[in-house]
C-alpha cells in the first residue's frame, strides 16, 4: 500500500467502472439501464481516445459474416467468447448504433461501418445518452490498486481519492498505444492479488526481418537511426538500397502463405507495406499471431510471398523465359508480368545475381519468395494486445473468482482477434456481459425497502 494515500478523499458509490474505452462505456450503459448508480473513472482527459483514433480512417464497428464464422476468428478462445457474442454480437451492435441515431452499412469486404464512416458522432451520441442515464464521468483519475480494506485508490487532480464500491468493473485495455491510455500498468496490481494474467504480447503487429548484408555494426545502426529517427533496438532491417527506394511502399495484390511448425496454416490475398526494418499492414496483421508464436517457439518464422497470385506458376515461367533481347531483366519483368517497384526490389533483396539469372529459380521466387522475420515490433506499436486476465479465473459473468464483486471486460482479457470489426465487437460484448453481471451483483445486495 502507498502510505502517501492515507489522508485522502473517500467517495462511496454503487459501481465503479475503471476505464473509459468501449468496454467500460458499454458496461456503464448496462449498469445504468439496470438502475444502478455508476461512476466511471479514466486516467486520460477524455474517454474513448483509442476508439476515436481507430476510427480515423473509417470506424469498423463489426463484421457481417455469419456468427459461427465470426466466432471462429477468436481461435482458441472461441468457446469463451461465443456465448457472449450470441448475447451481444454484430446484429445487436448495429441495432445499438441505430438507437444512437447512427445508421450503418456493409462494405464490399463484409465489414460494417457507420454511414458517415466517422467515430466522433457515435461517441458524442453515446456520451450524451450515458450522461442522461446518470453515469458520472471522472477524468484524469489514475487507478493505483486497492488498499488493505479492498477499496479502490486513485491519483486525481484534486488529490488522492479512495472509492468504496459494491461492485467494480475493470476495463483497462491492453498495452498498445500507451499514449491513449492502454499502458498495461494494471498487470502487477492484479498479479499482486493472486489473479492469473497471461503475458501481454503484440497482436495485429508488424515484424522485423534479420539484418541484411552491406552495412554492419555502428554504420548500419547510424543509417537506420537516420531513417527511423531513433536507434534500432536490434540489428534488423533490409539493405540500405532497399530501404532508400522502397520503405513505406505497399505490396499490392499479393498473397502470403505460412505453415507453422505446429501445423496451423494461413493463406490469403491482400496488401501490406515494407518498412525500414521489415513488414507491416493488414495482410501481415492477419497472420501475425501465427508468426509471433512461431518466433517465440523457434526464434524466427518464414512466410512465402506470392507476388502474382492471379497467375499460375506455369504462366509465370513462360513469361520469364520469353526472349528479352536487349532489354534489362527489370524491363522484361515489368513488360511481361507487371513486376516493378517494391516487388522487383524484394526479388533483388532475396535472390543472388545468379538466382535472378536462372529463369526457373526466378519464376519460383515470384510465386513464393521466402521472407524471414525474427521479431515483432514493440508492443506499444501493435494494433492490439494478446494475453491478459485468464478466463479460468473468471466466472460466467466475467467476475474474478479471487476478487468477488470485481468484473473484467475488454482487451484486458486473454483473447485476441484479427482486425475487421472483431476487436471492437468483443470489447463491446464483454462490456455488456460484465455490466450485466455487476448489476446483478449489486441488485442482489441492496437492502430491501421498508
Amino acid at each position: 500500500m502507498n502510505h502517501s494515500m492515507l489522508s485522502q478523499q473517500t467517495w462511496p458509490c454503487e459501481v465503479a467502472v475503471v476505464g473509459g474505452g468501449p468496454a467500460g462505456l458499454m458496461a456503464a450503459e448496462e449498469l445504468a439501464r439496470a438502475g444502478v448508480a455508476v461512476h466511471l473513472f479514466d486516467a486520460m482527459p477524455s474517454v474513448g481516445r483509442k476508439f476515436l483514433l481507430a476510427g480515423k480512417g473509417g470506424l469498423n464497428l463489426t463484421h457481417s459474416e455469419p456468427l459461427d464464422v465470426f466466432a471462429h476468428r477468436f481461435g482458441r478462445h472461441e468457446p469463451q467468447l461465443q456465448p457472449l457474442l450470441q448475447e451481444f454480437g454484430p446484429d445487436q451492435i448495429r441495432e445499438w448504433a441505430r438507437a444512437l441515431g447512427v445508421d450503418t452499412f456493409v462494405g464490399t469486404s463484409g465489414r460494417v461501418f457507420p454511414a458517415d464512416m466517422k467515430a466522433a458522432p457515435l461517441l458524442r451520441a453515446w456520451l450524451q445518452r450515458l450522461r442522461g442515464m446518470g453515469v458520472r464521468l471522472h477524468m484524469r483519475h489514475r487507478w493505483c490498486g486497492w488498499d488493505d480494506a479492498g477499496d479502490l485508490l486513485f491519483h486525481a487532480p484534486s488529490g488522492n481519492v479512495k472509492v468504496t464500491a459494491t461492485a467494480v468493473v475493470l476495463a483497462l485495455g491492453g498495452a498498445s498505444w500507451a499514449r491513449l491510455g492502454s499502458d498495461g500498468a494494471w498487470v502487477p496490481l492484479l498479479k499482486g492479488r493472486g489473479i492469473g494474467v497471461a503475458p501481454l504480447r503484440p497482436s495485429n503487429c508488424g515484424f522485423d526481418v534479420p539484418a541484411r548484408k552491406a552495412l554492419a555494426g555502428e554504420t548500419r545502426r547510424e543509417f537506420l537511426q537516420e531513417i527511423l529517427g531513433h536507434p534500432p533496438a536490434l540489428q534488423t532491417g533490409w539493405t540500405p538500397h532497399f530501404v532508400e527506394r522502397h520503405a513505406g511502399q505497399p505490396f499490392k495484390s499479393v498473397a502470403i502463405s505460412f505453415t507453422a511448425s505446429d501445423g496451423r496454416s494461413f493463406q490469403r490475398k491482400g496488401e501490406f507495406v515494407a518498412t525500414a526494418t521489415g513488414v507491416e499492414g493488414s495482410l501481415v496483421y492477419a497472420v501475425s499471431a501465427l508468426l509471433r508464436d512461431e518466433i517465440e517457439a523457434h526464434g524466427s518464422a518464414t512466410f512465402f510471398l506470392d507476388l502474382l497470385p492471379d497467375h499460375s506458376p506455369e504462366h509465370v515461367l513462360v513469361q520469364v523465359r520469353h526472349p528479352r533481347g536487349s532489354r534489362s531483366l527489370s524491363s522484361h519483368l515489368k513488360s511481361r508480368l507487371g513486376i516493378d517497384g517494391v516487388k522487383m526490389g524484394i526479388l533483388h533483396e532475396q535472390l543472388s545475381k545468379e538466382q535472378m539469372a536462372d529463369p526457373v529459380v526466378l519464376a519460383h521466387a515470384i510465386k513464393a519468395v521466402p521472407v524471414t522475420v525474427v521479431g515483432t515490433r514493440p508492443l506499444d506499436e501493435a494494433i492490439s494486445t494478446a494475453g491478459g486476465v485468464d478466463f479460468e479465473g473468471l466466472d460466467a459473468h466475467l467476475m474474478l473468482r479471487a476478487q468477488p464483486g470485481v468484473f473484467c471486460a475488454g482487451e484486458m482479457l486473454d483473447w485476441e482477434a484479427p482486425t475487421g470489426g472483431y476487436l471492437l465487437t468483443a470489447c463491446l460484448s464483454t462490456g455488456v456481459r460484465a455490466g450485466r453481471g455487476a448489476a446483478q451483483w449489486v441488485l442482489s445486495r441492496r437492502r430491501p425497502g421498508p
